[in-house]
């Protein structure tokens, strides 16, 4: 009998510090502490995320053992977020991913934390669809924008990407401008089910067919509510879930577009989505539609494997161990990484 192979998964990059233990694909657990610390700046402040990462790592990690009921002399591996991220963050997780394989004599796996994002559709869940190769990713998150083509795990091919603001920065940039807390993707989204998504009409950016552009859409979108507030100071207090809805309805559109350019150049009709902004309710429910207009088969993760998570860590070292593709312990973190890297 095939002995189980049990990865231990530690994602540090952005403000989240997380550890999951899988166990040949499955998710045995998957242990998050967010920092509460950034929401009065408005923004991840980089100093303060490496401290609260150093002080967070080793009960996260000692958490995700014990909810997985596993020891750490079971693991048969550790993979840890090597980047894009922020250095200081991505420091702490390395350097303590590194010594805890060296201590343990286990192989180290370095992952990329945006391939990890799309490959988190293979955890194994009971009823989660796994995609088939080969198949579109449209990874939209904080700090990324992006349509990839996968031909296997490990053999992925952007076809299209932001030329410069991410998609959820635009998301939280809009919510600022209002007013609302930060991160304000998920107020937008909230006070849209309210609204009239044709109430407000914001210009579409010209790029080309697969890129993505958001930096004049957000000045765009700022103009008009300075505007409307010098006509009428409250408008924004009145109108809130209307001009949500309308936020929301643009820069989906201009995802969905994008995504139905791929299929037309490509074939291929297996899509997915992942990252951060892939939580988001409307994208979900248009992504669901296209699978009844267009034929597409849609891949949407659950939303705990959404944002940054230790288990999508975990599933990517669990697939490079199988080909045993391990890292040497000189490796170090990469602030920038792109997909294909």
């Amino acid at each position: 009998m095939k002995k189980p192979v049990y990865i231990l998964g530690i994602e540090s990059s952005c403000d989240d510090t997380s550890a999951s233990v899988i166990c040949d694909a499955k998710v045995l657990s998957n242990v998050v502490a967010n920092q509460e610390v950034h929401s009065k700046y408005g923004g991840v402040v980089p100093e303060l995320a490496s401290r609260a990462h150093q002080q967070n790592i080793v009960p996260v990690v000692q958490q995700a053992l014990e909810q997985a009921n596993v020891t750490k002399e079971q693991l048969a591996g550790i993979a840890f977020t090597r980047g894009p991220g922020l250095m200081g963050s991505l420091l702490v997780g390395t350097s303590f991913a590194k010594s805890l394989a060296l201590g343990l004599q286990i192989p180290l796996l370095d992952v990329n934390h945006m391939q990890a994002h799309i490959l988190a559709h293979f955890i194994k869940d009971d009823e989660s669809k796994i995609p088939t190769f080969p198949f579109i990713c449209l990874t939209i998150s904080g700090g990324h924008t992006q349509i990839v083509k996968v031909t296997n795990h490990f053999e992925m091919e952007i076809l299209g990407e932001t030329i410069d603001d991410a998609v959820g920065e635009a998301f939280d940039k809009s919510a600022k401008i209002l007013g609302l807390p930060y991160p304000g993707g998920p107020f937008i989204d909230k006070y849209a089910k309210l609204g009239n998504p044709k109430a407000y009409k914001f210009t579409k950016p010209k790029v080309g067919d697969l890129d993505f552009s958001f930096s004049g859409l957000k000045t765009g979108i700022l103009y008009f509510i300075q505007k409307q507030q010098r006509i009428n100071p409250n408008f924004v207090e009145e109108n809130l879930n209307d001009i949500c809805a309308s936020i929301q309805f643009i820069i989906i559109e201009i995802l969905m577009n994008k995504l139905k350019n791929a299929v037309k150049k490509t074939g291929i009709k297996q899509i997915a989505i992942a990252g951060g902004v892939s939580a988001n309710s409307e994208i979900r429910n248009r992504l669901q539609l296209a699978e009844k207009h267009f034929g597409w088969k849609t891949y949407i993760p659950k939303f705990k494997y959404t944002t940054d998570n230790a288990a999508m860590i975990a599933i990517t070292g669990y697939l490079k161990f199988l080909n045993n593709d391990f890292a040497n312990v000189d490796v170090t973190a990469k602030a920038r990484l792109k997909v294909t890297e």
